[in-house]
C-alpha cells in the first residue's frame, strides 16, 4: 500500500499570506450575502429573541473555532482539515472527510453567484424565469457560470495578489454593515419595539432561527485561514489569530445589525405579528427598511453591496475548496492530479474542479431552494470532527509542542461537538434527510469501488476506525425524524430534544475516542504528513 509519505508533489505552495491577509480571508468568507437577509428572517422566526440567536450563534461558532485554532497551528499546511482527520482516525476517515468537505465548499460559490444574478434580474429581467421562484433561464445559467469562471481566474493569481484583492473587498464588506448600523439607529424613533406584538414569537424560535434564518450560515467561513495555512510564513501565530479574530469581528457586526434592524422597525410593521413582517422593496429587507425611513443613500449602498459581498465570499470559498482538493491529492484521498500547481504555485487543477462542479450545482433541481440549509448542515457536520480530533491528539500526543494551546479543552471540545450536532438537528428533517441520504449513497458507492473494483486491502479501508460514523450520522438522522422541526414527526418536544441530542452526542464522542488511532499510529501518521509539507 502506498502511504502519504511516498508522495512527490508537483511543487510547493508560496508562503506569501500574512496575518491581515488570513484574517480578511476568513472575514470575507463569513460576511457574504447572509447578512443582507439574516436579521430579517431571524426577526420573523424569533422576534426580539433574534438578538439572542446571534449571540448564541457566536458562542457556538467560537467554541468550534477555538478547537480548530489549536489544530490549525499543529497542521500548518493548506487543506489542513483533511490532514486532521487522517491524524485522528487514519486514512479511511480522511478519504471520507475530504469529500464531505468538498461537498460543503463547492456549492457556496454557486449560491453566491446566483445571489448576484438574482439581484441583477431587477434591472436585467431575463436571468430568471417569471413566476418560477428564482429558477434560472439559460442566460441566467450562463451568467452564473461566467461569474464562477471569473472567481476561478482570480484564484490563479499569486496568493499575495489574491489576498490583496480580497482585502480591498473586505474593507468594503466591513464598512457597509457599520454604515448601515449607524444609519438605522440614527433614524430610529420607535425604541419600544422590543415589546411589540407579544405572543407572536416563542423562545424556541431563538434556537431554530440558528439554521433556518441563515445565522449559522452567516458565521460559516472562519476556516478559510486554515485552508491557506500552507501559504503563510508564520502559521503557528497567524492562523489562530486570524480564526479567532474573524469570529469576533463578524459576531460584533451581526449582533449590532440585528439590534439596528429591530430598532428601526415601526409598530405598524408588526401589526400582523413578527412572522408576517415584510417589505415591498425588491433589493432586500435592509434596503426596504432604509427606503421606508427615507434613507435613499443607504438603499443604494446596500444594492451595490448585494454584488460585492456575495462575490467576495464566493471568491474565498473557491480558494478554500481548491486547497481542500490539493490536500486530498496530497494524502491520496483523491487523484494525484489535484496537487498540480501553476507558475504562481496555485493548485490550478483544484480550481478547475471547483469551477466545473460549481457550474453543475447551478442546474435547477427541486432541492435548490433548500441549498442554503444544506450548506449549513453539511458544513457543520464537517465542523464536528474538529473537537473529536483535538481530544484524540491531546490524549495520544500529550507532550507535543502546541504553538496555540486552548485552555479547558476537556470542556470546550465536548461542548463544541454537542453544539455542532444541535445545529444539524435544528436544521430540520427535510434538509437532513437529503444530506444523510446523499452521504449514505456516496459512502456505499465508495465502499463498493474500494472493495470490488479497486480490490484494495480490506484492512486498509479502516472499518475499525470509521464504524462510529454510523451511530453519529444515523442517530442524528433518526432524532431529526422524531423531532418537530422541518418535517419531523413531532414525537420529541422542545427541550427534551435538546437533552436527547446532547446525551447522544456524548455517547458518540465516547465511541469516536475508542475508535481512534492509538498513540503510535498517530505519531506515524503525523510523521508521514510532515514529509509532504
Amino acid at each position: 500500500m502506498s502511504t502519504p509519505s511516498s508522495l512527490t508533489l508537483e511543487g510547493k505552495l508560496r508562503r506569501d499570506a500574512g496575518i491581515v491577509g488570513l484574517l480578511f480571508a476568513s472575514t470575507t468568507s463569513m460576511i457574504g450575502s447572509g447578512w443582507l437577509f439574516g436579521a430579517y428572517h431571524a426577526s420573523r422566526i424569533a422576534g426580539p429573541y433574534s438578538i439572542g440567536s446571534w449571540v448564541l450563534g457566536a458562542i457556538i461558532i467560537m467554541l468550534i473555532a477555538l478547537c480548530f485554532a489549536e489544530l490549525a497551528a499543529l497542521f500548518p499546511r493548506s487543506g489542513a482539515l483533511v490532514h486532521m482527520s487522517h491524524a485522528s482516525h487514519g486514512e479511511g476517515l480522511g478519504r471520507i472527510w475530504c469529500w464531505l468537505l468538498f461537498l460543503a465548499y463547492v456549492p457556496v460559490p454557486a449560491v453566491e453567484a446566483e445571489a448576484i444574478v438574482t439581484y441583477a434580474n431587477n434591472y436585467l429581467p431575463w436571468f430568471l424565469r417569471p413566476g418560477s421562484s428564482g429558477l434560472l433561464t439559460l442566460p441566467g445559467f450562463v451568467a452564473c457560470a461566467v461569474l464562477l469562471g471569473v472567481m476561478a481566474l482570480l484564484n490563479l493569481m499569486v496568493v499575495r495578489w489574491l489576498l490583496n484583492v480580497n482585502s480591498t473587498i473586505t474593507w468594503w464588506k466591513i464598512l457597509v454593515p457599520l454604515a448601515t448600523i449607524a444609519g438605522l439607529i440614527a433614524a430610529s424613533t420607535h425604541w419600544d419595539v422590543l415589546q411589540a406584538a407579544p405572543g407572536t414569537y416563542k423562545l424556541s424560535g431563538m434556537f431554530t432561527a440558528l439554521p433556518a434564518a441563515g445565522i449559522v450560515f452567516s458565521y460559516l467561513g472562519f476556516r478559510t485561514a486554515i485552508d491557506l495555512g500552507g501559504e503563510t510564513a508564520n502559521p503557528h501565530r497567524d492562523i489562530p489569530l486570524a480564526v479567532i479574530g474573524a469570529v469576533v469581528l463578524a459576531a460584533i457586526i451581526y449582533i449590532l445589525l440585528q439590534v439596528a434592524f429591530i430598532m428601526a422597525l415601526a409598530p405598524g410593521d408588526l401589526a400582523h405579528g413578527w412572522a408576517n413582517l415584510s417589505f415591498k422593496g425588491e433589493m432586500g429587507p435592509f434596503a426596504g427598511l432604509a427606503a421606508t425611513l427615507g434613507l435613499g443613500w443607504m438603499a443604494t449602498l446596500l444594492y451595490i453591496d448585494a454584488y460585492v459581498s456575495p462575490g467576495g465570499t464566493g471568491l474565498m470559498y473557491m480558494t478554500g475548496g481548491s486547497r481542500i482538493l490539493f490536500a486530498s491529492g496530497e494524502m491520496q484521498a483523491g487523484p494525484r492530479a489535484l496537487t498540480r500547481l501553476n507558475g504562481n504555485k496555485i493548485p490550478w487543477f483544484g480550481v478547475l474542479v471547483m469551477w466545473v462542479v460549481g457550474v453543475l450545482f447551478l442546474l435547477p433541481f427541486p432541492a435548490w431552494q433548500q441549498m442554503v440549509n444544506y450548506i449549513t448542515s453539511v458544513t457543520v457536520l464537517t465542523y464536528g470532527l474538529g473537537p473529536v480530533a483535538l481530544m484524540v491528539l491531546r490524549r495520544n500526543l500529550p507532550d507535543l509542542q502546541r504553538p496555540f494551546r486552548m485552555s479547558g479543552a476537556g470542556i470546550v471540545a465536548p461542548l463544541a461537538f454537542i453544539c455542532s450536532n444541535l445545529i444539524i438537528y435544528w436544521t430540520g428533517f427535510k434538509t437532513n434527510n437529503f444530506l444523510f441520504s446523499l452521504v449514505a449513497i456516496g459512502f456505499v458507492l465508495y465502499a463498493l469501488h474500494y472493495h470490488f473494483i479497486a480490490r484494495r486491502n480490506v484492512h486498509d479501508f479502516g472499518w475499525r476506525h470509521i464504524a462510529w460514523l454510523l451511530p453519529w450520522f444515523g442517530g442524528l438522522w433518526a432524532l431529526s425524524w422524531l423531532g418537530g422541526i422541518g418535517g419531523g414527526r413531532g414525537v420529541i418536544g422542545f427541550g427534551w430534544d435538546i437533552l436527547i441530542v446532547t446525551l447522544w452526542s456524548i455517547v458518540v464522542l465516547v465511541l469516536a475516542l475508542r475508535s481512534s488511532l492509538d498513540a503510535s499510529e498517530t505519531s506515524r501518521m503525523m510523521a508521514n504528513m510532515n514529509k509532504t509539507s
